[in-house]
């Protein structure tokens, strides 16, 4: 029999203490106060570890753990707080377009991303795509520009499938593309498999991490570590030069406690002396 989802401990883990209702309000605090407290990461692949996507392993890493994941750990476990609370949730599955030419063929559903049905419509919600976090949810509705805290997103038409888009120096970019049907855990299941195992996937060759804190979006993605402000204009962008620096960066701006020890990790995209 499963245990109940720990609800307090995950409140506590986001820095909500506030009463909690099935309504948009509450959607909106904790899908802000999730993305601040718990960093994207891809720790776990890079590093050829497995991904558990079972609840109680999701509990141990990122509430008791002080780490983050990625797209099906952080949508999971936002699921079953979700429906700890009352909410109506879908599990859905997306193609990321996010680094792919205009006119390329369309990849795997290799995301998680979860549609929030309230009385007042319904809600894209997402704290797990790790190259340009959401940080607040979506209504359901198509071309409409909504700017929050920490960017400006649209829902567009991709040839009869739903497109998020994020609105970036350049212009606008895709970052995935959905449709409605409901996924199952087996869906998840395979997939996870799929972005954690193949050589085709990016989590198994390069480190990827993201969080937003503070007003300032933070990516490293290897050993480059780049800060952009809301409207995605990059403020910063340097290399971390030591595996002492790369552990305080991973301990002090993402808030992560990895699984091997910084000089390990380090190794992996330092180039030799």
């Amino acid at each position: 029999m499963q245990r109940p989802f720990p609800l307090a401990e995950y409140l506590q883990r986001i820095g909500i203490d506030a009463p909690v209702t099935a309504d948009l309000p509450t959607l909106a605090a904790i899908h802000a106060a999730h993305v601040a407290a718990i960093a994207f990461e891809g720790l776990d692949p890079f590093l050829g570890r497995p991904v558990k996507l079972d609840l109680a392993s999701l509990q141990e890493k990122i509430l008791s753990g002080r780490r983050g994941g990625y797209c099906f750990e952080q949508n999971t476990l936002l699921k079953a707080a979700l429906e700890a609370i009352g909410f109506s949730v879908t599990g859905l599955g997306a193609r990321v377009r996010w680094m792919s030419p205009p006119g390329s063929p369309l990849g795997p559903r290799s995301h998680m991303l979860l549609r929030i049905d309230l009385h007042g419509g319904s809600y894209l919600a997402d704290v797990g795509f790790g190259a340009c976090l959401l940080d607040q949810p979506l209504p359901l509705q198509m071309d409409v520009e909504h700017a929050t805290a920490m960017g400006t997103f649209r829902l567009t038409d991709a040839a009869g499938m739903i497109a998020l888009d994020a609105k970036r120096p350049e212009g606008w970019r895709t970052a995935y593309v959905f449709t409605l049907e409901p996924q199952f855990p087996s869906d998840y299941e395979a997939a996870n498999w799929y972005t954690a195992t193949s050589p085709n996937a990016p989590f198994v060759s390069t480190l990827i991490l993201e969080r937003i804190r503070a007003g300032h979006r933070h990516r490293l993605i290897n050993n480059r570590w780049v800060t952009e402000d809301r409207d995605a204009e990059i403020i910063a962008d340097r290399l971390i030069g030591s595996a002492e620096e790369f552990g305080r960066v991973l301990d002090e701006i993402f808030g992560i406690s990895p699984p091997a020890s910084p000089q390990e990790i380090f190794r992996r995209f330092a180039p030799s002396p």
